[in-house]
């Protein structure tokens, strides 16, 4: 049994997702509302947190330890490069997208518009929708420097830091919250990534309610 309990517009279960369909493995997606603690979620992942992974006879949770163990049972294509110094830079910009970008945009921009939507616990806070929108444009900045230095974030290949920045930026961007226009690097970069065939499961995501903009799934923007 494969089975990943997933949120669609969860950064984190979507960088999971994208690692199992960049290695062509295949699981059952299963739904999961992590607020309303399910005793059998929770039997699953005490933390009530998705993504958890079923497989190989595990039940893995956070995105971070599934992702590592993806690359290493599945090594090919292989997602952390060769040399200690590429895999401490790429596990860097995983944990800044994480981490740092989570905190400072996702979280004060997707989780205010949409998840308490989702929860029904609320409105939006004003102040931290606006915190959201200029932490963006200073990300967007550092981005626009590391893919006019690099082919990709973290160096020459493809690897788990740019799933984790796509992950959080096509969540974002399913709410239209990502100004494409201001890097022409960031946006052929995503371009580039959101053309993969592994991302075609993610641009497929509905939320009832919640329409994309029209060049959410639009290849060419």
């Amino acid at each position: 049994m494969r089975r990943l309990h997933h949120l669609p517009l969860s950064p984190f279960s979507r960088k999971v997702r994208l690692v199992l369909a960049e290695k062509r493995i295949e699981v059952e997606l299963v739904e999961e509302k992590p607020w309303e603690r399910r005793m059998e979620f929770l039997l699953l992942n005490p933390a009530s947190q998705v993504p958890v992974l079923q497989i190989d006879g595990l039940t893995l949770s956070d995105s971070g330890a599934i992702c590592e163990y993806l690359d290493e049972t599945v090594p090919e294509p292989k997602l952390l490069p060769d040399t200690p110094a590429e895999r401490a830079e790429a596990r860097r910009l995983a944990n800044w997208f994480d981490d740092k970008f989570h905190h400072e945009v996702t979280v004060n921009l997707l989780y205010e518009r949409v998840t308490k939507k989702l929860k029904k616990s609320g409105y939006p806070e004003s102040a931290r929708i606006r915190e959201g929108v200029s932490n963006i444009k200073f990300h967007l900045d550092y981005m626009d420097w590391l893919t006019d230095q690099r082919r990709w974030l973290a160096g020459d290949t493809l690897t788990i830091a740019d799933f984790a920045a796509a992950a959080h930026l096509s969540c974002l961007d399913y709410v239209d919250d990502v100004d494409w226009a201001r890097s022409d690097n960031v946006k052929d970069w995503y371009a580039r990534i959101k053309s993969r065939p592994a991302f075609r499961a993610i641009l497929a995501d509905a939320v009832p309610g919640m329409p994309p903009p029209p060049h959410y799934a639009d290849l060419d923007f």
